[in-house]
């Protein structure tokens, strides 16, 4: 028993000396064991030792024991234990996966364009992205994906429902969907092209500036202050950020582009598995702390994206306007191992400034409403002029305008 507890101890030692932390803040750094560490691996639950006894029954009987794939296999154990976790978030990824992970957060892979995560134990369309394949197939924000060409989605993450559902451009990909109100759900036939994500657009509407954060990218506070600072060249007197369809990203970028709004003040608050809270305040030196704004979000705003506008909103900076959020309030990180794999591992739960966990509900817009795409950007100007004249706003999107509204600069 003393002997294939070592064994086992050997291996789990060996797996740790290997990993490769890739932290939130994009350092990379060798992980070595510590004393602590160590007394962990002896520590280790009595049930683990049923994976060294698995694989030696396995290697004892299997009729084709020459086609056995330790390291395929050793995948797999992790795969496994990664899943049985119960986090939707916690995912283990191939090599393969994980190298277009990383890709994907500078904007560019090949695929459908649409963003997926997992509610309910369901894998869900978070977002097609603008202009996409998947937006001109005419998939939404909540479509659930039952089937990938005639697989079903049941036992699948959502990293391995990506890596199905992306591919070589030009090819295509059968999703079975079903969206809520319908009877019966439907396929629809998507063919994959290059997926180029610009994280911020921007444009002009007369003397307001529009601007929109697809996604939390590597490149987004860069292009963010560019798009803030030539709107400002341009004489903009009010800003909207529209936030709707924006999965979230990097975490360092939502705080980034938070502060840019803020004097002081706190943009988050982090509570790790010890419950130790750590507070992510307003970085110094924003370029746009005066301009009066309101947030656009949706159903498909989800993570970066509800980290920025429950800052904003909690700090009495913006206004938001449009529908519920997503309401993903956890921070993951991934960790490398030697083989090019990875685990994605849930470490906190984040809560907006005022301490609100907003996992499963979402962000309250202040301005509820169901218009879509241009009518509620249109509305969101109407709104902003009434502000600038210091004149009465609306009560609600749709009722006449109640008391003036003030727009203190935090």
């Amino acid at each position: 028993m003393e002997a294939k507890k070592n064994f086992v101890l050997s291996i789990v030692l060996a797996i740790m000396l290997i990993l490769v932390a890739v932290p939130m803040a994009g350092c990379d750094m060798k992980f070595v064991p510590s004393a602590a560490d160590q007394k962990t691996l002896k520590d280790l639950p009595a049930q683990f030792l049923e994976l060294s006894e698995a694989w030696q029954k396995i290697q004892a009987n299997y009729v084709e024991k020459g086609k056995l794939d330790p390291g395929k296999m050793a995948q797999g154990a992790i795969r496994g234990m990664v899943e049985a976790v119960g986090d939707p978030y916690t995912e283990y990824y191939s090599p393969q996966s994980y190298a277009s992970t990383m890709i994907e957060y500078t904007g560019l892979y090949q695929g459908i364009g649409a963003y997926i995560g997992k509610k309910d134990k369901q894998i869900v369309i978070i977002a097609p992205m603008p202009g996409s394949p998947a937006e001109t197939a005419g998939i939404k924000s909540g479509d659930m994906i039952l089937k990938i060409d005639g697989l079903s989605t049941e036992q699948l993450n959502t990293d391995e429902a990506s890596q199905k559902i992306r591919g070589q451009a030009g090819t295509k990909v059968v999703l079975t969907l079903y969206r809520q109100g319908d009877k019966e759900p439907f396929e629809v036939s998507v063919t994959r092209n290059e997926i180029r994500v610009d994280s911020v657009k921007s444009e002009m509407r007369g003397d307001l500036a529009y601007i929109r954060i697809q996604q939390f990218l590597v490149p987004t506070i860069g292009d963010f202050k560019k798009a803030l600072q030539d709107s400002f060249d341009k004489g903009a007197k009010g800003l909207i950020l529209d936030l709707r369809d924006n999965p979230g990203g990097l975490l360092d970028q939502a705080i980034d582009v938070s502060s840019q709004f803020l004097v002081r003040g706190i943009v988050v608050k982090i509570v790790d598995k010890d419950g130790m809270e750590s507070v992510q305040k307003v970085k110094p030196g924003g370029i746009a702390k005066d301009i009066p704004v309101i947030i656009l979000v949706n159903g498909g705003s989800a993570s970066a994206s509800e980290i920025v506008a429950g800052a904003l909103q909690d700090n009495e900076r913006a206004k938001l306007a449009g529908q519920q959020t997503f309401g993903k309030a956890s921070v993951q990180n991934i960790i490398k191992l030697d083989d090019g794999s990875a685990i994605k591992i849930t470490i906190a739960h984040y809560y907006t400034p005022n301490g609100t966990l907003i996992s499963g509900t979402g962000l309250t817009p202040d301005y509820k409403s169901d218009l879509k795409g241009d009518e509620l950007v249109k509305w969101a100007e109407d709104y902003l002029h009434k502000v600038i004249a210091n004149q009465p706003v609306p009560a609600t999107v749709n009722e006449a305008p109640a008391q003036p509204l003030a727009m203190p600069a935090k």
